[in-house]
Formats: C-alpha cells, structure tokens, sequence
C-alpha cells in the first residue's frame, strides 16, 4: 500500500506526554510507526499489521530505519492481539469503508474496507490494551467518527481532542482526527487545513510534516 495523506498526517498531528510505549494498528507498510519512532525518541514502538506480505515489508522497512531498536512488528489481527503491558498510546489508520463497494483486489480490500462490526471490536480491544492515562488517536471519515464516538462511550473512551480536517477552507470537512481517553471531559474541538489555494499546501501542514518530507 502506498504513503497517503491521512497516514502521514496522524502520524504528524498526533500528541503525547512522554510515552515509553506505543501501538501503531494496522501499520501498512510502516509509515507511522516509523514517524512515531522518530518523534518520540525515548518511546518503543510496536505495529500490527493483519496482511504477511505489508507485515514483513514493514519489518523490513522497520529494520532499515534509524530507530530498528525500537521498533517491532506483529504480524496477525489486532482484535486477538494480546499483550502482558499496557500501551501509553495507540494509533491507527484504520480501513472505514463500511458496506462500500468492495475493492477486486483482495489485498486492497483487506486494507480499505471494514465489516460493521470491526470498529465495534477495534475500540473494545483498545480499551483492553490502552494504559489507564492513555490515549488513543484515529483518523476517519466523519460518519464513520461520529458513529464511533457513540461506540466508544460503551467501552469508558471519551473524545478528548477532535481535529476537523478539511481540504481548504471553502470546504467541508473530510476527515476526523479523534483523540481518545478515558478521562470523560469535554473535548476541544480544531480545524485543520491542508490545502491554501489549489496546489499549495498551508503552513500549518508544511509545519506539521516538514520533519518527513524531502519536498518540504
């Protein structure tokens, strides 16, 4: 699966408070594990990703990086993934095409698309695995997050930050960006801009990936 923008930008957006341990689901290919390894020096960082092949290009990629030491990952599906220590932070990218027209290609259907129940198991089994003052970050569309925000109050994980990402600022907004706690307080609520005119991208978003980007 290639790089794309919603990867990289949680990967960019997300924050933490010292983190010494870090779950990245469904990995792909590594990109945001790597980009968490980077922004958080002193964080071991592990993924789980339920395809072999992107699982051991992830590895590879992984053990080609600077941060090979802190980097580990798991091959198999996050719903029975276990793990004897909690995690200060989870991230995911996760597949949010519910009930779409199902990708041909079975590789691109496994990453893209997602049955109605898997978000229902994705947020119970990260309230399982998330440490009690952990934090959980998704990206989704915003119909798959609005629905997900009613789903997680069930498992004790309230919104604590909800990004609205949006193309320009003459658009709606296409992403969400939800920062996940079990602390039940009222979230704050931003919008982010990718795109300044037509072609180029605001300072906020150069800013915010200019760290993993050669063309920034």
């Amino acid at each position: 699966m290639k790089i794309n923008t919603d990867g990289v930008l949680i990967g960019g957006i997300v924050t933490a408070d010292a983190p010494s341990r870090m779950l990245d689901v469904g990995t792909g290919t590594g990109v945001i594990a790597m980009m968490l390894a980077q922004r958080f020096p002193n964080a071991v960082v592990e993924a789980i990703e339920i395809d072999p092949a992107a699982a051991a290009t992830a590895t590879k990629n992984c053990a080609s990086s600077p941060f090979a030491s802190r980097l580990k990952v798991h091959t198999g599906d996050i719903l029975h993934f276990e793990s004897a220590t909690g995690y200060d932070l989870i991230i995911s990218n996760p597949p949010f095409f519910v009930n779409d027209l199902q990708n041909p290609e079975a590789r691109k259907r496994l990453a893209r698309h997602a049955d109605e129940d898997f978000f229902v198991g994705l947020i119970r089994k990260v309230s399982m695995l998330l440490n009690p003052s952990g934090e959980c970050w998704l990206i989704l569309p915003v119909k798959q997050a609005e629905e997900l925000v009613v789903q997680a109050v069930l498992y004790k994980l309230f919104p604590k930050r909800i990004i609205h990402v949006h193309s320009d600022e003459s658009k709606p907004e296409i992403r969400q960006v939800i920062c996940f706690s079990f602390a039940n307080v009222a979230p704050v609520h931003e919008d982010f801009y990718i795109y300044a005119a037509q072609g180029v991208y605001t300072d906020a978003y150069v800013s915010l990936l200019k760290d993993f980007f050669l063309a920034f």
